[in-house]
């Protein structure tokens, strides 16, 4: 239960790192790779969730 609101925080984190690199003009694959990485934890968050 914890482990997915943690997730959850740390894709919100991913999210905005990936935004503040976009605005900087630093290379767009650094911004893409905190996107996927963003999502891979929500992806996490939710299967977490369905083992309960």
């Amino acid at each position: 239960m914890w482990w997915s609101v943690i997730l959850m925080g740390l894709a919100g984190l991913l999210v905005g790192g990936g935004i503040s690199f976009h605005q900087q003009k630093k290379p767009r694959w650094v911004s893409i790779s905190f996107y996927v990485l963003a999502g891979m934890s929500l992806l996490a968050a939710y299967l977490l969730t369905l083992g309960n």
